[in-house]
């Protein structure tokens, strides 16, 4: 079979077994003074969703810059990987901060888990529906009467049906494109940033669907727990503002410190991938937004949260009454966006 990076997974299965985790919520992590070093910085330990990737590039051009310590934290990214619920991690102690989906988040604090919203650090989501360059998909609701390939219990599926009065058949994600690659009528999730990269080294002639242009627009956030938020305000602070210098760097200046700590902890990342990647998110507006909509890197705006809550909310996800000022912290944004409404 023919492999690629991850998808993003549902949250309707991960909420069950999160919840027994509430009674044991994030401890703060110990400093790698009380480790018995010398006037160590205060440690945060960040979890990734997945292996070192370019998708986390800012993240890493903030360490391998130092502009972490520089802002007086020290940080260990810890990756992610197959079968590893980050948000579960983040319950049990084993992560401070972590990133993930503003839509995730959402219901994960609606079913009562102690999550909160400090940052952004992608204006859009990088999922995409994958198509063949002939097919004749060119609009969501040409996905009528078809069939799709995507991970079990996102809420984008039901979104799409109800946004565009259509229906089709959903079949669960192997996380591959073997499928793809052997069948010119088959339709799958991917990540524009992925998945047409090996479509394309296979032979084949990808098209993509942004997600975003769809009208569910989620956020990728950074996000931590009340109790890690409450105990290290200034270190959550901290990082943001660091992570966000990060994002900067890597996409607008020379990523080559990023990359090169990447390949180092992940030997399967090519330099010719990372940079496709790169221009992928470049390209569709991933991590800066569009301009021209007042959208800039690491904003967040109440009115696009709410927005999130109003389809989670007609699509009976979460209620309605859900208190966003509860969920999602702006102001530890760095101060220049936290005017953004």
């Amino acid at each position: 079979m023919i492999t690629t990076h991850k998808l993003a997974r549902g949250t309707s299965a991960a909420a069950a077994a999160l919840a027994v985790l509430l009674a044991g919520c994030s401890k703060p992590a110990p400093s790698a003074s009380q480790a018995g070093g010398a006037a160590a910085l205060p440690r945060i330990r960040f979890k990734t969703d997945w292996y070192p990737q370019a998708e986390h590039g800012g993240f890493y051009q903030a360490l391998a810059r130092g502009f972490y310590r520089d802002a007086g934290i020290d940080v260990d990214i810890v990756p992610g990987g197959p079968g590893i619920l980050v948000p579960q991690l983040m319950l049990s102690g084993q992560a401070d901060i972590a990133m993930g989906r503003s839509d995730d988040i959402l219901v994960f604090a609606d079913q009562g888990l102690p999550f909160v919203i400090v940052g952004a650090y992608m204006e859009h989501d990088p999922q995409a529906i994958l198509v063949h360059e002939e097919d004749t998909v060119r609009t969501f609701a040409d996905l009528n009467n078809r069939t799709l390939m995507a991970v079990p219990g996102v809420h984008w599926i039901d979104f799409l049906k109800r946004r565009y009065h259509i229906d089709f058949r959903q079949i669960p994600s192997n996380f591959g494109i073997a499928q793809f690659m052997s069948d010119s009528t088959f339709i799958q999730q991917c990540f524009v940033t992925n998945e047409p990269y090996y479509v394309r080294k296979n032979g084949g002639h990808p098209r993509t669907l942004l997600l975003s242009d769809s009208g569910y627009d989620p956020y990728r956030i950074i996000f931590t727990t009340q109790a890690f938020l409450r105990d290290h305000p200034q270190e959550v602070r901290r990082f943001v503002a660091a992570s966000i210098h990060g994002w900067d760097d890597f996409m607008n200046g020379d990523p080559s410190p990023g990359e090169a700590l990447i390949a180092v902890r992940n030997t399967n990342m090519t330099k010719e991938f990372m940079e496709y990647s790169i221009k992928a998110m470049r390209d569709a507006h991933i991590i800066s937004g569009k301009p021209e909509l007042g959208e800039r890197l690491g904003m967040m705006t109440r009115a696009r949260m709410q927005e999130q809550v109003d389809a989670l909310s007609q699509l009976k996800i979460i209620p309605g009454s859900l208190v966003l000022e509860t969920i999602v912290r702006f102001d530890f944004l760095p101060p220049e966006l936290q005017a953004a409404k």
